[in-house]
C-alpha cells in the first residue's frame, strides 16, 4: 500500500488504481521540547503521568499524552502491532479493504475510511493522532485534526524511510526500546534468510508483479518488496525494474507489455489481484520468453498477503512466503 510508502499519495489505492503507495526515504525523529520525563502508552512497562512535548516532521509542537489509549495512526498499522499497541480504529479503503495481513491481531479493530474524514475521526475519540506524512495533512487539514486530538506527523517526504518511521513511532509512543528491538529481530531474520538464499540459489535476479484484471504493475527497486528483495535478501534487479525505478516515485508502476517481455528475472512473486490462477496469467504468449517462467520459478500470493506493504511485520511475512518457495 508501504506505505507502502510512504505516500506518493497518503494511502493505498483500490485494487483497480494505477500506484500503490508506501515506503522509503527520510523521516525526522521527534525531539523532545519541554524537558519532561519521557510519556507512555497504554501498553508500556514503565508509566509515567506526565505528557511530553515532541516536535514533529513539520515543526508542530505536539502535546502527546503520557499514556494514550485511543490512538489513530493510519497506514501505520504495521508499526502499532509491532509495538504491541493496539489502534482504536484501522484504516481502510473501499468496503472494509484492509490490510489483510494484519487482521490476527487487527480483527476486532473498526475501520476508518484511508482519508480520515474529520467526522469519522471526531466519532472515535482518540487522544493522538499519528500522520505518516505531510500529504496527509495539507492546507488546513492539520488544523482540524489537531482540534480533535495531538496530531503528530512523522515525515516530510512522499514515501518515508520505513525502518526510521518505526523507530519515530516508537518514540511517539515512549517505545523506543521496543522498536529498535523489532528493528534488531527483523534484521537478524533477513541476514539469515541472505545467507541461506546465497547457499542454495546463488546470485539470481528477481522481480516483484502485481498483477490485476487490467494492468501489471512491478514494484519500486527501493520500496515495498523491492526493498526486501534487493536490499534485505540480495537478489540481483533485472534491467527492467532498474529503468523503471529512476524515475519511479511510488511504489508500483505500470508496466507496458513490452517491458513485460523484456523482464529478465530467474525469479517472480506476483500478488494476484486478477482472480485467476497463476497458470492462467503466466499462459499469455508475452510471459513466455521470461527466465522464471520457462523455469517454473513464478510463485503468486493473494490480495491479502503482505507484499504490497511495507515494516517489520509486512517485511518478514514476505521473507518466510521466499524461502518457502525458492528453498524448497
Amino acid at each position: 500500500m508501504n506505505r507502502n510508502a510512504k505516500h506518493s499519495m497518503a494511502f493505498i489505492l483500490l485494487l483497480s488504481f494505477t500506484l500503490l503507495l508506501s515506503a522509503c526515504s527520510g523521516t525526522s525523529s521527534p525531539a523532545a521540547t519541554d524537558g519532561a520525563s519521557q510519556g507512555n502508552n497504554n501498553t508500556s512497562a514503565e508509566p509515567t503521568s506526565q505528557e511530553r512535548v515532541l516536535k514533529d516532521a513539520l515543526g508542530h509542537e505536539v502535546k502527546v499524552p503520557a499514556q494514550p489509549q485511543r490512538v489513530i495512526a493510519s497506514y501505520l498499522e504495521d508499526h502499532l502491532v509491532a509495538l504491541g499497541v493496539k489502534p482504536v480504529a484501522q484504516w481502510s479503503v473501499g468496503k472494509n479493504s484492509v490490510q489483510g495481513y494484519l487482521q490476527k491481531e487487527l480483527k476486532d479493530v473498526p475501520t476508518i475510511a484511508s482519508d480520515l474524514p474529520f467526522e469519522a475521526v471526531l466519532n472515535f475519540k482518540p487522544d493522538l493522532i499519528i500522520m505518516d506524512s505531510a500529504s496527509m495533512v495539507e492546507g488546513d487539514k492539520y488544523n482540524q485534526y489537531s482540534k480533535i486530538a495531538p496530531t503528530y506527523v512523522v515525515g516530510t517526504n512522499m514515501n518515508n524511510d520505513w525502518r526510521e518511521e518505526l523507530l519515530t513511532v516508537g518514540e511517539v509512543l515512549n517505545k523506543s526500546n521496543e522498536a529498535k528491538q523489532a528493528l534488531s529481530n527483523y534484521d537478524k531474520k533477513a541476514a539469515e534468510a541472505k545467507a541461506k538464499l546465497s547457499q542454495t540459489v546463488g546470485q539470481k535476479t528477481a522481480a516483484a508483479l502485481w498483477v490485476t484484471d487490467k494492468n501489471v504493475y512491478v514494484v519500486n527497486q527501493n520500496l515495498s518488496s523491492g526493498d526486501v528483495l534487493y536490499k534485505d535478501l540480495g537478489f540481483k534487479i533485472p534491467q527492467v525494474v532498474q529503468e523503471i525505478s529512476k524515475t519511479a516515485k511510488a511504489n508500483w508502476s505500470n508496466l507496458s507489455l513490452e517491458k513485460l517481455a523484456e523482464l529478465d528475472a530467474d525469479y517472480i512473486f506476483i500478488v494476484n489481484s486478477k482472480n485467476v490462477s497463476k497458470e492462467d496469467i503466466v499462459k499469455d504468449p508475452v510471459w513466455a520468453g521470461i527466465p522464471a517462467v520457462k523455469e517454473g520459478h513464478v510463485y503468486d500470493f493473494g490480495k491479502d498477503s503482505s507484499w504490497l506493504y511495507t515494516g517489520t511485520i509486512a517485511n518478514s511475512q514476505m521473507i518466510d512466503d521466499v524461502l518457502k518457495n525458492v528453498t524448497k
